[in-house]
């Protein structure tokens, strides 16, 4: 029989589902397709007037029925589609699911649509007042689920029959892969055979889109959207807000091997580390990214001479871009220069909450297809950092190993070891 278990002794964790939804379209085929075709889904806002904002792009997803109704009804609506594909690919029951749920969402709040209909609601007062009294009148009830942070995989947990208290999680942009490690974890420490781990963001709303202008952390490249995200170029100038989703269907290798579900790859290594620098930036040493690479490496069981690619976190900010290009040169010295290395952004934008399990998801099919999906907008090079982005093209290569890094605000840092096959 084939070793279940890794290094430590932990059962080994694989992946048997993938679903996916980005501003590129829906499901893993059409998101691959025009990933690995350096395909931009970066667009002209049209969900809301954009005429007093200094950005008016974003990497929206505008062709699914919530698209319209309020980011808790579109973070939903995504979860739910991409969890459906890939507990299909998975085999196994959408209504039976059996393990625990690690959601990956973003902040909860009222829309604006939601805070004038309850404004509407009621003459008894003016400004807060007044909001306040329409919210308490019992035709208001229906839009107390969208105030609370649990809904969401609530109506997953109930959806998909998981197993035990869903667990909600908000780590910044550290979440999508906060998701999958607690779902690794679960697993490893024998609390189940399977988990569901989402990371799913539908918040690009116009009040999110001023609060990041007002970091200076947005592109305004206004005028060409689809060359907005440029991570590693020398001429950079922020990132694209994004929405998406990602689900992985993580198993036991024995459970999977019992059932003769089809391995499509292994989740090998979890690495984490917090950064007290400051509520946004990153320490500029790199040293917390740093701990957090070492870190998913010990986990894995490889050195710094195991990994074949890297999906960088590559935002397109000036300072987040040069803070990788440090950590990464710091663990993997010269060899750096030569380890293929892109960004998913560059063409889907920042999604967010959902961006660590949409990357995951996108390296895992990097392994299974052979090809790494290229770094696109790369026609003015940074020297300062010297990396193989695998520019504007992409690049035919046998991938065996990945390190997928999320390095968010707030000093939420995590960083994920894919392998293709059990080892």
């Amino acid at each position: 029989m084939a070793k279940t278990t890794d290094h430590l002794g932990r059962p080994i964790v694989v992946v048997t589902g993938i679903g996916i939804i980005t501003s590129l379209g829906v499901g893993r085929k059409d998101n691959w397709d025009a990933l690995s075709a350096g395909r931009s889904g970066i667009h002209e806002i049209k969900r809301f007037p954009t005429d007093e904002l200094k950005t008016r792009i974003c990497g929206m997803v505008d062709f699914l029925g919530s698209s319209d109704k309020g980011p808790a009804a579109l973070t939903y609506e995504m979860a739910e589609t991409t969890a459906i594909e890939a507990l299909s690919e998975a085999g196994l029951d959408g209504g039976d699911f059996g393990g625990p749920l690690f959601l990956a969402a973003p902040p909860v709040e009222l829309s604006w649509r939601d805070r004038f209909d309850l404004y509407k609601m009621s003459a008894e007062d003016a400004g807060y007042r007044r909001l306040m009294a329409g919210a308490a009148r019992p035709e208001a009830a229906r839009y107390f689920e969208t105030t609370q942070f649990g809904s969401i995989a609530d109506r997953l947990a109930d959806r998909f029959g998981t197993k035990g208290l869903p667990i909600t999680l908000s780590t910044a942009c550290a979440s999508g892969a906060t998701a999958i490690q607690l779902g690794v974890e679960a697993i490893r420490r024998g609390e189940a055979d399977r988990a569901l781990a989402i990371g799913t963001d539908g918040s690009a709303t116009a009040e999110a889109l001023i609060r990041f202008s007002l970091l200076s952390a947005l592109s305004m490249r206004n005028d060409e959207p689809e060359k907005a995200s440029r991570p590693f170029s020398k001429d950079r100038d922020g990132f694209v807000l994004a929405e998406g989703s990602a689900t992985l269907v993580l198993e036991s290798l024995e459970s999977a091997g019992a059932r003769g579900a089809e391995i499509l790859g292994v989740l090998r290594g979890c690495g984490e580390k917090a950064d007290d620098f400051h509520r946004t930036r990153s320490k500029p040493d790199g040293s917390p990214a740093i701990a957090a690479v070492r870190a998913a490496l010990a986990d894995s069981g490889l050195d710094d001479t195991g990994i074949d690619y890297v999906n960088a976190h590559g935002t397109s900010t000036p300072e987040n871009d040069k803070m990788e290009h440090l950590s990464l040169s710091t663990v993997f010295g010269e060899r750096m220069r030569s380890i293929p290395i892109s960004s998913n952004k560059s063409m889907i934008g920042h999604t967010l909450s959902a961006a660590g399990a949409i990357e995951a998801a996108f390296s895992l099919i990097t392994m299974r297809e052979g090809v790494i999906p290229p770094t696109i907008n790369y026609d003015n090079p940074d020297p300062a950092i010297e990396l193989d982005v695998v520019p504007n093209v992409k690049r035919p290569a046998d991938v065996r190993t990945v390190l997928s890094n999320s390095f968010g605000f707030g000093g939420q840092n995590a960083c994920l070891v894919m392998a293709r096959e059990p080892a």
